[in-house]
């Protein structure tokens, strides 16, 4: 409406902003068939259609409630693994080191049954080499006593039982000799 129709309007006695009775009646009666068509038809559609939703939301709500006590319980279990699995090996690293020191001690016996043995043949065999040199040193002083009797005395000592009993006099004479006067520089 232009400003003009405004005024001629109001010239007229009705007042411009307030619209006519049957324009009042006729949107009241639409309003209300619009009304009541959302009433019956659009409102249960939309309530159903959130219905749904808060039941999917609820649903969404329960499954994330159930994977994650889920998830809870393979964390307890995957820490209670890890804990049996760390104490496993503390008491594999443990027994490693008994055998170890076990292993550690069986070869330190063997090695010292394995030198006290050594030292044994190879006292054994001083021993034999000592019992050797003296039976080759008797025999050798026997045989030189023998030859100095005999240029001594001035007579052969070829007879064997006569060189024997000198060998073994001279030998006696020599160990008694040595018992009572220590070598010196020994």
């Amino acid at each position: 409406m232009t400003p003009v129709q405004i005024l001629a309007a109001t010239e007229g006695g009705g007042n411009p902003l307030v619209p006519a009775l049957y324009d009042i009646v006729w949107s009241a009666v639409c309003l209300a068939i619009v009304f009541l068509v959302v009433w019956k038809y659009v409102l249960p559609a939309f309530n159903k259609t959130l219905d749904e939703r808060a039941e999917r939301i609820q649903g969404g709500i329960e499954k994330a409630e159930k994977v994650q006590a889920e998830a809870d319980a393979a964390l307890a279990e995957y820490q209670k693994q890890l804990a049996d699995g760390r104490a496993e090996a503390a008491r594999l690293r443990a027994e490693a080191q008994e055998e170890g020191a076990q292993i550690i001690a069986d070869m330190k016996a063997q090695a010292h049954a394995e030198a006290d043995r050594i030292i044994a043949s190879a006292q054994s065999q001083i021993e034999a080499e000592r019992q050797a040199a003296m039976v080759s040193l008797r025999s050798e002083v026997g045989t030189l006593a023998t030859d100095l009797a005999s240029r001594i005395v001035g007579e052969s000592l070829s007879d064997d039982q006569r060189a024997a009993n000198v060998v073994d006099r001279f030998i006696s004479d020599l160990e008694s000799q040595s018992t009572a006067a220590p070598v010196k520089g020994a």
